[in-house]
C-alpha cells in the first residue's frame, strides 16, 4: 500500500512530502485547490506520458516519487521476470525534464515505462470520474467476470490456441495467394526451367571453355613458340641438351685428377636429366597445340549461350544459373504439391478452430457461474445505496467468430424502477446512478484481487443523504479488509468516515501561488467538515454536525 508520496516542481506544487496510513482516508479541498495535481502526479508513477508544460515553472525537472509496502501481495514474480531487486517497500520514481526527457526507476534502479505501468497496475488503482464510462465498454464488463471467474488460467491457455489457430489462418490465406500467383506464372517457370535445363550446364565449365577458347584461338602462335623452344633445346649443332652433355662428360673425365669435380658433375648431370624431360613436355605440348577452327567455333557458340542466359537472367556464374534452375524446380513443384499443402494446412486450421472452440465453451462456462454471482452481488450491494427495485443482469452471448478474449459477447443490463425495462446500463442510468453502479462493481472486484491500494476520485458526484453514508460504508468496508483505499471527496457524510482526513489547499505570495497538502488534526478535521456542510461561513450548528459525523460527543 501506499506509504508516502513525494512531489518536487509538479504543476502548482513545489515541493510536497506526505505520509499515508492504512485504511480508509479521505482527501478534501475546494475546486481548483489542486486534487487533479496529486492525481496527475500519481498518474506518471503508473507510466503515464509526461507533459513538460506540467514542470514548475523555472524548474529544471519536476520529480515524483512513492513508496510502496508490498509485502504480502505477492508481487516477487514481477521482480524476478525483470531482473530488479526484490524488497518489501518499493519505491517508484519518475523524473521529468524540461528537455522533453523522462526517467523512469524502480528501486532506484532503471526502469522502461513499460515495467513501471505493469508494476504500478498491480500497486494502484486510480478510479476517476471519467472512468464510470468504461461501464459502456463490453471489454470492461468482460474483464469483471474474468476477474470473478478466477479464470486466468483457463484464458491463458485460450488466448494461446487463439493465437495460434489465427496464425494458421494467417498462414492459409498466404499459401491460396501464392500458390495462385505460382499458377499463373507456372506456364513462364516451365519455359524458363526447361530452356536451363536444356542447356545442360555443369559447374566450372565456363572457366575451362574460356580456357580453351584463348588456347584455340592463339593456336598458331602457341605452336610456333613451342617449336623453337624445343629446336634450342635439342639443335644437333649448339643444342642446350648436347652442349650440357659435353660439358657433363668433361668434369666426368676430370674427377680421377680433380675429385671435386665429381660434385660438379653430379649437378649438371642432375640438371641435364631435368632439362631433358623438360624438352620432351614442350615436344609433347606442340603435337598436342593443333589448329582446329570447328572445335573454336563450337565452344565459342557454347560459350554464347552461357553468356546470353547469364544477361538474360541477370547472373554473372553457372552456378547462379544452376541455383535459378533449383529455384524454378522448386517452384514447379510447390505448384504441383500446393493442393496437397493447402488442404493439409485446411485441416489443421479446423483442428485448432475446435480446440478453440472447446476452450472458448469452459470460458463461457465460468463466466455464466460468474454472471450469476455478480448479479446476485451487484444487488445486494444497490439496494442499500437508494435502488430497492434495483434490477441487475448480465447477458452473455456469442460472437460470429472467437475473439482473443473468447467467444462471448457480454452487456451489464440495468433498470432502477419496478416497471423498467432492462437496457444497457449505459442507456438508463443517471449519472448518480453510474457512480453507485461502478463503485459496486469496484468493491465486488476488491473483493477477488488483492490490489493494495484504490484511490476514488469524487465517485460520490451525483449523491448526497444517506446514499452518500451507504457509499462511505463501502469505501470503509474496502479500507477494513487489509487495503488501502483513499477517496477524493465534496461529501461531509463520506470525509467524516475516514480514519485519516487529509487537506488540498492553496497559498498564495508576493509572486506566486502554490498547493499544499497535509493532514488535519482532529480539531481541524470538526472545522473542514463545518466548512463542507455550511460554505464559508462557519456556524454553530454546522460545527455541532460536524461532530455528529465525526463521532464526537
Amino acid at each position: 500500500m501506499l506509504r508516502s508520496l513525494y512531489i518536487q516542481n509538479y504543476a502548482l506544487i513545489e515541493k510536497l512530502d506526505i505520509d499515508f496510513g492504512s485504511g480508509f482516508s479521505v482527501i478534501t479541498g475546494e475546486t481548483g485547490a489542486g486534487k487533479s495535481i496529486i492525481l496527475g502526479a500519481i498518474g506518471l508513477l503508473l507510466g503515464q506520458r509526461a507533459d513538460v508544460k506540467s514542470i514548475r515553472r523555472g524548474a529544471a525537472k519536476c520529480v515524483i516519487e512513492a513508496r510502496f509496502e508490498i509485502a504480502g501481495y505477492g508481487m516477487q514474480p514481477f521482480f524476478e521476470e525483470n531482473e530488479l531487486e526484490y524488497e518489501d517497500e518499493c519505491i517508484l520514481r519518475r523524473e521529468v525534464y524540461a528537455s522533453g526527457k523522462s526517467r523512469a526507476f524502480i528501486n532506484d534502479t532503471p526502469a522502461s515505462l513499460v515495467q513501471m505501468k505493469e508494476l504500478g497496475e498491480q500497486l494502484i488503482d486510480v478510479h476517476s470520474q471519467h472512468q464510470n464510462l468504461l461501464l459502456n465498454k463490453e471489454g470492461f464488463q468482460l474483464n469483471v467476470l474474468d476477474i470473478l471467474a478466477h479464470d486466468e488460467e483457463e484464458l491463458a491457455a485460450y488466448q494461446s490456441l487463439h493465437r495460434e489457430w489465427k496464425q494458421a489462418q494467417r498462414d492459409l490465406e498466404n499459401l491460396i495467394a501464392l500458390a495462385g500467383q505460382n499458377k499463373a506464372d507456372e506456364d513462364y517457370i516451365r519455359f524458363q526451367l526447361e530452356q536451363l535445363e536444356d542447356a545442360h550446364l555443369t559447374a566450372g565449365e565456363q572457366e575451362e571453355l574460356e580456357r580453351e577458347a584463348d588456347t584455340l584461338s592463339h593456336a598458331e602462335e602457341i605452336k610456333a613458340g613451342l617449336f623453337r623452344a624445343g629446336q634450342v633445346m635439342n639443335s644437333d649443332e649448339g643444342g642446350l641438351l648436347s652442349a650440357l652433355k659435353e660439358c657433363l662428360n668433361t668434369m666426368s673425365g676430370l674427377q680421377k685428377v680433380y675429385p671435386s669435380a665429381g660434385e660438379l658433375a653430379e649437378r649438371l648431370e642432375s640438371s641435364y636429366i631435368e632439362l631433358k624431360d623438360i624438352s620432351q613436355e614442350i615436344s609433347g605440348k606442340e603435337e598436342e597445340v593443333e589448329f582446329n577452327p570447328a572445335r573454336l567455333e563450337e565452344v565459342n557458340d557454347r560459350l554464347n549461350l552461357i553468356y546470353t542466359l547469364q544477361q538474360k537472367h541477370r547472373v554473372s556464374t553457372v552456378d547462379e544459373l544452376l541455383a535459378l534452375a533449383d529455384d524454378y524446380a522448386a517452384k514447379l513443384s510447390n505448384i504441383t504439391s500446393s493442393d496437397e499443402q493447402i488442404e493439409e494446412l485446411k485441416s489443421r486450421s479446423e483442428a485448432l478452430y475446435n480446440k478453440v472452440k472447446k476452450q472458448a465453451a469452459v470460458l463461457t462456462e465460468l463466466r455464466t457461474a460468474a454472471a450469476r454471482e455478480v448479479e446476485k452481488q451487484m444487488a445486494a450491494r444497490l439496494i442499500p445505496l437508494g435502488m430497492p427495485n434495483v434490477r441487475f443482469r448480465v447477458e452473455i452471448g456469442t460472437r460470429k467468430e472467437p475473439g482473443a478474449h473468447g467467444a462471448d459477447t457480454v452487456g451489464f443490463l440495468f433498470s432502477a424502477n419496478k416497471n423498467g425495462a432492462l437496457q444497457n446500463i449505459s442507456s438508463v442510468a443517471s449519472g448518480g446512478e453510474i457512480a453507485r453502479v461502478m463503485l459496486s462493481v469496484k468493491a465486488m472486484i476488491a473483493g477477488a484481487v488483492k490490489l493494495p491500494t484504490i484511490v476514488f476520485d469524487e465517485i460520490d458526484t451525483g449523491v448526497s443523504g444517506e446514499i452518500a453514508d451507504r457509499m462511505a460504508d463501502i469505501m470503509q468496508e474496502m479500507g477494513d479488509s487489509d487495503r488501502q483505499v483513499i477517496s477524493i471527496t465534496h461529501l461531509p457524510q463520506i470525509a467524516a468516515r475516514g480514519r485519516a482526513h487529509y487537506k488540498v489547499y492553496k497559498q498564495d505570495n508576493e509572486t506566486e501561488t502554490n498547493s499544499h497538502i497535509r493532514r488535519l488534526t482532529d480539531e481541524e478535521r470538526v472545522e473542514e467538515i463545518a466548512h463542507m456542510l455550511s460554505g464559508a461561513t462557519l456556524t454553530e450548528a454546522a460545527l455541532n454536525n460536524a461532530k455528529a459525523l465525526l463521532g464526537i460527543v
